[in-house]
């Protein structure tokens, strides 16, 4: 069995769903996921013009719905119509609460409504702590956007946020986020495996995406790495040989 350097298991979570088995962010791509054995979720929140989290990584609709439409502009009600298969945040947390998921959920950067989106999914997650508790589930909001971490940190310090990385400016973000958890791409921490101790020398746990090869799984967790998002959790589970 694959472990970590401190003897913990690193854990793989689902990255928008199944998704190399069913369309990404659907319900079917999430309940796919915990039939392959997936320990989390990880989702794209944005929100719609009537203010609806929705699960969606793109500003548009061209990938899922070979529309032009842009979601910022869209009710819910309207994207529904043109994707029905759309998840929302409140029904990926029944899920979740449910099969005692976990949820890694990524804020998208730039929005026109700037931090809205956190503040909703925050709304949401205090309106169904007692739930979140009971269920035992972990949930971390992650963003690329360093200002939306420190947002997350002034409206709820207790959330765990995941400062993801870009290669430009991934030195800066490091040493100024005060989240809980560092994201580096797979990418960045073979081409510098000096980045995964570093980060775990500083106390803050690494998630890492998107890691679907064998190679990469076993290296990941030869480094030390606690989460990797995954579209193969499947593929995961058996590579690192979990039961």
């Amino acid at each position: 069995m694959a472990e970590l350097r401190n003897n913990k298991k690193m854990k793989y979570y689902a990255h928008r769903g199944a998704s190399a088995d069913f369309p990404e962010h659907t319900m079917a791509a999430y309940l796919g996921a915990i039939e392959q054995g997936a320990y989390g979720f990880e989702c794209d929140i944005r929100i719609t013009k009537d203010e609806v989290p929705i699960l969606w990584h793109d500003s548009h609709m061209k990938k899922e719905a070979k529309n032009a439409a842009l979601i910022a502009n869209k009710s819910y009600a309207e994207v529904k119509e043109i994707y029905p298969a759309v998840v929302t945040l409140k029904e990926i947390l029944n899920l979740a609460i449910a099969h005692k998921k976990s949820l890694a959920l990524e804020t998208k950067h730039p929005v026109p409504t700037g931090n809205r989106v956190e503040e909703l999914i925050i709304a949401e997650l205090h309106n169904r702590k007692d739930e979140i508790n009971t269920s035992g589930i972990d949930i971390a909001i992650m963003s690329f956007s360093w200002l939306a971490i420190e947002k997350i940190k002034k409206m709820d310090p207790t959330i765990t946020t995941v400062m993801l990385l870009h290669e430009s400016n991934q030195r800066f973000t490091r040493r100024f986020t005060s989240a809980q958890a560092i994201g580096p791409s797979i990418g960045m921490i073979k081409k510098s495996p000096a980045l995964a101790a570093e980060i775990k020398a500083s106390g803050k746990d690494l998630y890492v995406w998107t890691v679907d090869s064998s190679e990469d799984l076993l290296f990941c967790a030869s480094v030390g790495v606690d989460i990797v998002m995954t579209n193969r959790p499947a593929h995961a589970r058996s590579v690192l040989g979990y039961s």
